[in-house]
């Protein structure tokens, strides 16, 4: 297949490329990527095997976590040359848990163009496959690596009134699933999603309990995981301490503003009653300290 390159506007085009199946590109991303000036990509290796796909010839240069600060200047430059920069992530829509985030951003905060062409995720994709309420979800992304800082995560997500959705690497899997079981409760409905449209794609559904026992008594996976939990009963609401313990968390690191926002998208609690709770924590850690 070849693609005609029809001229696409000056901007940065935040181009989402097939998480496994070439298959699923889409018209539009390949019109982009062919009519692009420049291609920001992760890895050139991976993204030369789809333009190849499709017969596309375009200048790229890698853009990753470890060259984005060198990379962004030069990026910005061709924006404000006028040229029109696609920006692809090895699988996926890039800006979710990855580097592109800050080149939007500035590319934002300069005045050029973020243009978004959707496509491919493997969050939405694990979602839709998992069987779990999709009405309101929440993306966590990759948890802490270590258990304690994971399962401080946890507590702090285990109130969010929605399904879980976070990236996991296979051989952490059996892990992080025994410390959502621990954490989460053992009987929240889970889903592992492995390998989503690849050819040995597998959505495997249960408990926590259930899915944590079987992942530990297995050899290690393969491929890239997303883990889907369902939202927790009404049993769960958070209590007086817990709340505290949330807030007293977040303000460590944030401002009063930041932490009443974040707890309340955490907890699905009223903002203004969270930012009084967190003004009378910090008080009173300030009389403590005087």
């Amino acid at each position: 297949m070849t693609v005609a390159a029809r001229p696409v506007a000056p901007g940065l085009h935040v181009v989402a490329t097939p998480i496994g199946n070439l298959g699923d590109m889409t018209l539009r991303g390949l019109a982009t990527l062919a009519a692009a000036d420049l291609i920001a990509c992760e890895d050139t290796r991976v993204t030369r095997v789809l333009l190849d796909r499709y017969a596309i010839s375009r200048p790229l240069i890698p853009y990753h976590e470890h060259n984005a600060a060198i990379q962004r200047p030069r990026i910005l430059a061709e924006l404000a040359a006028g040229k029109a920069v696609a920006l692809v992530s090895d699988a996926g829509t890039p800006l979710i848990s990855d580097p592109g985030y800050r080149l939007a951003a500035e590319a934002i905060e300069a005045g050029f163009a973020v243009i978004p062409v959707p496509g491919a995720s493997a969050m939405l994709a694990a979602l839709v496959a998992s069987g779990l309420p999709t009405d309101a979800f929440y993306f966590a992304g990759f948890l802490p690596q270590k258990q304690g800082p994971r399962r401080k995560r946890l507590a702090a997500l285990a109130t969010v009134p929605g399904s879980l959705v976070v990236y996991e690497s296979p051989k952490r899997l059996a892990a992080c699933l025994a410390d959502m079981a621990e954490v989460l409760g053992g009987d929240r409905p889970a889903a592992v999603a492995r390998e989503l449209t690849k050819t040995f794609e597998t959505v495997r559904r249960g408990t926590l309990a259930g899915l944590a026992g079987g992942f530990a008594a297995e050899a290690t996976p393969k491929g890239e995981i997303v883990v889907v939990v369902g939202p927790p009963g009404e049993a769960a609401a958070p209590d007086a301490a817990a709340i505290d313990e949330l807030l007293a968390g977040l303000l460590a690191t944030e401002s009063l503003r930041s932490a009443a926002d974040e707890a309340a998208a955490l907890t699905g609690l009223p903002r203004r009653d969270l930012y009084q709770r967190a003004l009378a924590l910090k008080n009173r850690a300030d009389d403590g300290d005087g």
